[in-house]
């Protein structure tokens, strides 16, 4: 159907002006095209593209005043053109160079940084960007710009035949094509490499070295293998080497590190982040490009307000930026021609009245809106096209053949009057949103790593047997002969012990929550063993009655309901984004609860922006499709609000009542409310408190909605105990639970973990710094630039007003609302919802902003004084922004002058590692993880978890649950093996400790031979061929694999026999008798050793 859509662009060579627009066009002069209203501008500029001559170099360049109106623009070309198109991002931190590479060292913004800067009252600190420069560096938006100047300039096949950018974009240079030239160089299987080279030539353009790559712009190198990330791949490589020649490429996964694809060769374009040559677009071009400038007259509004903002010489002027590009064929697109300008063309165009969004009166104002004309209706997913036919199949253009699907994006509506012909968006019927969709390079986010891989010496940790210790290390010994690796550890009065670090398993890192650090425990000591003994019994008598509740709900009778029914299934399919693999495993496990005849009662995990909105509402479709009510229960009026506008959008093209109840309802609706909701009129209702009180009556309650239930109060908590016995129940909370912990409680508590970030989410820029005027002048100006918001947090109520002013004389010009603790609910709230609807930009609050409030527009958050802050707490915060898939910044701001305290310069180095790979974040996450682990379990048991440790703690319970149901412990085997020969990994092999330390532990852990087989390829895969050490270790771990399952719990070598412990004399009895088969003798001596005689040659072979 999209065919018939771009015939309509080729089509408009007929309509009058038009041909006369493209001759003169061809002829390489000027033209004027008005009546380009809604999305009609993208059908001209997709007719003007198909009108070209054949064989063209260059592209048809379309630039829009803003952004987004770009991205929007792109989107609409694909409905009416079939050529390729390409997006020009803008770079923000060019139109911003305040902002830009801010560093403490920086010449030229000294007065921000000097006095922060001393040695004497950092003891290291640099404040920056980010702890990975390179990754800070490789902005997804100059990736972007990169890759379309290569295409642009490079074999004509490849080159974009339109590009779509903006005036902020065009403005910035562009990479030097003849500068990429020479930072470009071929790999390829087959062909001659020098690794050290190569290293030097990357380093001197600014990459980074690094030990585990996982951002773009880094490498690493280990042995015969190098892992590359360019800034405009989509995945990284990895290179290996046989001698100096490369014996093989393969994309690889950044999360896993394990290998992919195989490739032949790949261009490796590696520009110095320092600059070097710089071009403009107006000068890479062909000669026979076209540009055509949209809303001409906005166009130079925006270039001067962007202008304002540099230093004079930074760019082009307006002017000088438009003389370039009148040396082109240039064509002007406007909904009304400036009166400066005679429109070569007059499109016979009229935008398209506005819906009222109501289900029951679409089809009566889509045949107002069609009346004697083809309607075209535009859904983004064909399920969303089947659903939209099914509703629309009454209305008058669809009885009489003339309504219309296709599937893609439209902005804006438009009817196009030549041809009787009206376009219009779902979006339009139903008054929803309409995003553009994100076309910068998405590189995979990953989740923080374990904190014990970020293991220190001088850091506590757990011994299982022996208790809390501090890390001194891994030491390189002998033993008898052999060279093994072993963890030191410190025990009270000094003692030292050393664990194999093939047996690390034994060891955990202490992280326990608690305010103090606590105390040593004494080697030979009973007071660890008696509180592990308290620890193991109060998790125990915990997990029997969480036992006892699962059973006793699986006993009582629920609503089973059906199977997934057309409706169910194209509600989920009109979703415009993939789920995340976390997604689709809660999407199956809240299914199969539903539709099993007993009450579902699952905790649903995971940040703001995560997905947990879109799974509570498939759940309540499901429900309220087949008859019963829904009730979603939220802490605050805000968002109660936020949730029932998101319901009545995504429910819009179904005929559910959705209504809402909490303060700001008016008292009329609140009784119809009720009303409904006891005749079973109301199909789903989204309240506060309100709907937990005792006047409030259903029909026919199926589902319960809880969101953050740890905010509500004793009698809420009561009233949803009571309900818990016969709804299905869905809880939802931001608060993230351990993965350990949700694994330990599989069985008596039903948790789905939402931990993969969307797809088109970027990584949160922290930037660290004094509090600055013109910083925070240039990021606000920024924001609001691209249409967004600001929060600043400031957490002194009784000078909030100081800050407010100065921030006013700042920017004097931005609308402030001011959020603390001490406004009435009434006040707090009307703030709050003036900042959701975008009434105010700038949000000065103190931590009181809501922690599942989802402000996509909000991007920029500044934390003053932010080294009063714990790092937990600087994670919260900054989740406020970054929630879509445009660039989000957070700056923490320090005081302007004065020296800091040495507590307050470790902090800001702690900060300085903020980052979604850094081990700040890693610890800010696990102090997160602890408090949703109390928030789950209660105050008790955060009390032991803080006594052993988190990571026992979570062993602990798994292992009483286990017992509960007669399971096996979990364990790996535990078998001593003391035989002769190197088993280690070698420092040469893998360099970096955290990897190390995760090998070690993996091995340890290892309770099958296949996970063996599978370590040993992945070790191959990212490291190389495993030396010799290596592959001893690994034997030795398939010997306490095979050895456990026979039984035996110990082995050491004599001179010529093996000595062997057991524990299981049937087990070893018939292991006997097959050695005898085998022509063996296995000697069993008294009820817990045998031995196995070697020959000479066995004797011989370590």
């Amino acid at each position: 159907m999209v065919e018939q859509l771009q015939r309509l662009a080729t089509g408009l060579i007929g309509h009058s002006g038009f041909a006369g627009v493209v001759d003169s066009l061809r002829a390489g002069h000027g033209a004027t095209i008005g009546g380009t209203w809604g999305a009609a501008c993208s059908l001209a500029v997709a007719g003007l593209a198909a009108a070209r001559p054949q064989g063209g170099q260059g592209p048809f360049i379309v630039v829009m005043p803003h952004a987004t109106e770009a991205e929007l623009l792109a989107d609409d070309l694909g409905l009416f053109s079939p050529l390729s198109v390409e997006l020009l991002p803008p770079i923000e931190s060019f139109i911003d160079p305040a902002l830009d590479g801010l560093d403490i060292h920086e010449k030229s913004r000294p007065e921000a940084f000097s006095t922060l800067a001393t040695p004497e009252n950092t003891k290291g600190f640099r404040g920056c960007r980010s702890p990975h420069p390179a990754a800070a560096d490789t902005d997804p938006a100059e990736a972007a710009r990169l890759a379309v100047v290569k295409r642009l300039t490079g074999p004509a096949e490849l080159a974009p035949r339109i590009i779509v950018t903006s005036m902020q974009a065009v403005l910035a240079p562009v990479p030097d094509p003849r500068q990429i030239l020479a930072s470009t160089r071929k790999l390829a299987v087959g062909e001659q490499l020098d690794p050290q080279e190569l290293a030097d030539w990357l380093i001197s353009r600014g990459w980074q070295q690094v030990d585990a790559l996982a951002d773009p712009g880094c490498f690493a190198r280990r042995g015969g293998i190098i892992d590359l990330f360019a800034t405009d791949w989509e995945r990284p490589i990895r290179l290996e080497l046989d001698d100096d020649e490369i014996e093989s490429l393969r994309t690889f996964d950044t999360v896993s590190q394990r290998s992919i694809a195989p490739i032949e060769a790949i261009d490796l374009t590696a520009l110095s982040v320092s600059g070097g040559r710089r071009s403009w677009l107006t000068d890479i071009l062909p000669r026979d490009s076209w540009w055509g400038l949209v809303e001409p007259t906005e166009l130079v509004e925006e270039a001067k307000r962007l202008l304002s903002r540099l230093p004079e010489g930074a760019t082009l002027t307006s002017e000088e930026l438009l003389a370039r590009i009148y040396r082109y064929p240039s064509v002007t697109l406007s909904a009304i021609a400036p009166a400066s300008l005679e429109a070569t063309a007059q499109l016979a165009v009229e935008s398209v009245e506005r819906f009222t969004g109501q289900l029951d009166r679409v089809c009566q104002e889509l045949d107002s809106v069609g009346r004697d004309q083809d309607v075209w209706v535009i859904a983004p997913t064909e399920a969303e096209q089947r659903r939209l036919a099914e509703l629309l199949g009454g209305s008058a253009p669809a009885r009489t053949g003339r309504l219309h699907f296709a599937q893609g994006r439209l902005s804006a509506g438009f009817r196009l009057l030549p041809e009787k012909l009206v376009l219009i968006s779902a979006s339009e019927l139903f008054r929803r949103h309409e995003t553009a969709t994100n076309r910068l390079p998405k590189h995979r986010l990953s989740r923080a790593i374990d904190t014990f891989l970020d293991l220190h010496e001088g850091d506590l940790v757990v011994h299982v047997a022996h208790g809390i210790a501090r890390y001194r290390g891994l030491k390189l010994l002998q033993k008898q002969g052999r060279t093994e690796e072993f963890l030191e550890l410190e025990f009270a009065e000094s003692t030292r012990i050393y664990v194999p670090a093939s047996a690390i398993e034994l060891v955990q890192k202490y992280v326990g929550g608690g305010k103090t650090a606590p105390k040593l425990a004494k080697i030979g000591g009973t007071l660890w063993a008696r509180q592990k003994r308290a620890v193991e019994k109060a998790v125990a008598d915990m997990a029997a009655d969480m036992l006892q509740i699962q059973a006793v709900r699986a006993d009582r009778p629920g609503r089973a309901y059906p199977p997934d029914t057309p409706w169910q299934i194209a509600f989920e399919q009109s979703f415009q984004f993939d789920p995340t693999p976390d997604q689709a495993t809660a999407i199956e496990a809240i299914r199969a609860d539903l539709e099993e005849p007993k009450p579902m009662d699952r905790l649903l995990c995971g940040d703001v922006g995560f997905g947990k909105t879109e799974l509570a509402m498939r759940a309540a479709f499901k429900a309220a499709e087949a008859g019963s009510q829904v009730a979603v229960l939220v802490p605050t009026t805000i968002l109660a609000e936020q949730h029932r506008r998101t319901f009545c959008e995504r429910f819009a093209e179904y005929p559910f009542t959705i209504r809402g109840l909490s303060r700001l309802t008016p008292t009329r609706e609140v009784r119809e409310t009720l009303e409904g909701l006891a005749r079973g009129a109301v199909d789903i209702v989204i309240g506060t408190h309100r709907l937990a009180q005792a006047d409030i009556h259903f029909a026919n309650l199926g589902l319960l909605v809880v969101d953050e239930e740890q905010r509500f109060g004793v009698d809420v908590k009561e009233r949803l105990k009571a309900l818990r016995a016969s709804v299905d129940v869905l809880t939802m909370t931001a608060t993230p639970i351990p993965r350990t912990l949700h694994m330990a409680m599989l069985g008596i508590r039903d948790i789905s973990n939402l931990t993969t970030p969307p797809a088109n989410r970027l990584a949160v820029e922290t930037r660290v710094g004094r509090f600055d005027e013109t910083l925070i002048r240039h990021a606000i100006d920024r924001e609001l630039a691209r249409d967004g918001q600001v929060f600043f947090v400031h957490n002194r109520i009784h000078d909030i007003d100081k800050v407010a002013d100065r921030i006013r004389a700042i920017v004097p010009d931005i609308p402030i609302g001011i959020a603390h603790g001490r406004l009435s609910e009434t006040e707090l709230e009307t703030v709050m919802l003036d900042f959701v609807a975008g009434r105010t930009r700038l949000l000065l609050a103190t931590t009181i902003i809501e922690s599942g409030l989802d402000i996509p527009r909000a991007n920029t958050i500044f934390i003053d004084e932010a080294d009063q802050y714990g790092l937990a707490d600087l994670h919260q915060l900054r989740g406020r922004v970054g929630r879509s898939h445009h660039r989000a910044y957070c700056y923490l701001l320090v005081k302007e002058s004065g020296r800091l305290t040495e507590t307050a310069a470790r902090r800001l180095r702690a900060i300085q590692e903020f980052s979604s790979t850094g081990a700040g974040f890693s610890l800010a996450m696990r102090d997160l993880e602890i408090r949703g682990a109390g928030n789950l379990l209660g105050t008790q048991q955060s009390g032991h978890i803080a006594t052993v440790g988190y990571e026992l703690y979570c062993r602990l319970l798994e292992n009483a649950v286990r017992g509960l149901k007669d399971l096996p412990p979990s364990e790996p085997p535990a078998v001593a093996i003391d035989l002769p020969g190197d088993a280690w990994l070698p420092r040469d092999y893998i360099t970096d400790l955290r990897t190390k330390i995760d090998i070690y532990r993996r091995i340890s852990r290892a309770c099958s031979q296949p996970q063996v087989e599978q370590l040993a390829t992945e070790l191959t895969d990212r490291f190389g061929d495993l030396p010799a050490a290596a592959v001893r270790l690994l034997e030795l771990t398939r010997l306490r694999i095979a050895a456990a399952e026979l039984g035996i719990n110990s082995i050491s070598k004599q001179p010529d026999m093996l000595v062997l412990g057991h524990h299981d004399i049937r087990r070893i009895e018939r292991w006997r008798k097959a050695c005898q088969l085998a022509g063996r003798e296995l000697r069993i001596v008294g009820n817990k050793t045998a031995v196995l005689p070697l020959s000479e040659r066995e004797a011989a072979d370590p």
